[in-house]
């Protein structure tokens, strides 16, 4: 008796060109073409499925990371927290008739203020300071992020913009 041998899924292959839903039909078609159709063709596309889902995943979250315009994103964020962190600090000083000496100290009163610069908490991975350089010099201050360098006192730091606060001045030392 003669039998009819169905061919392999080779044209679901063309699935594996989208990034995930080919690295699941990657993952299908390696299983059927072991398990099923014993043909090496469909296994291989299957791991090309795969593999080509994790490297362009593995490109997009490099990107997230590392790349120049998500720093330049994060930079932005920088700049809003610093101009809120500057009153803040005002605040403090209106309060205690000093400045605070960390900004440590601004967390006492209110837990949810943030001093970590947003750009450098996605280089934690570094071993580096993650707050906002912060120093204390007489009755004024000194606040700024490092910027996308990671370097203090470079030309890409990021110090705070303040508005006008009409006859009051800010201890704030900018540069």
């Amino acid at each position: 008796m003669y039998t009819i041998k169905s061919k392999p899924p080779y044209l679901i292959g063309l699935l594996c060109l989208l990034p995930l839903i080919g690295g699941l039909v990657g993952l299908a078609l390696i299983l059927y073409g072991i398990f099923k159709y014993k043909d090496k063709w469909l296994v291989l596309i299957g791991f090309g499925g795969v593999l080509l889902t994790i490297i362009v995943y593995f490109f997009i979250f490099y990107n997230m990371k590392y790349g120049k315009n998500t720093a330049k994103g994060y930079a932005k964020i920088s700049q809003i927290e610093l101009n809120h962190l500057v009153k803040n600090i005002e605040y403090y000083k209106l309060q205690n008739n000093k400045y605070p000496d960390s900004l440590e100290q601004l967390m006492n009163d209110d837990p949810m203020i943030v001093i970590n610069d947003p750009l450098l908490l996605k280089k934690m991975d570094k071993n580096i300071e993650t707050k906002f350089q912060y120093e204390k010099i007489g009755n004024q201050y000194r606040l700024f992020s490092v910027g996308i360098d990671g370097i203090p006192f470079t030309n890409d730091d990021i110090y705070p913009s303040i508005e006008n606060y009409g006859s009051y001045k800010p201890g704030l030392i900018n540069k």
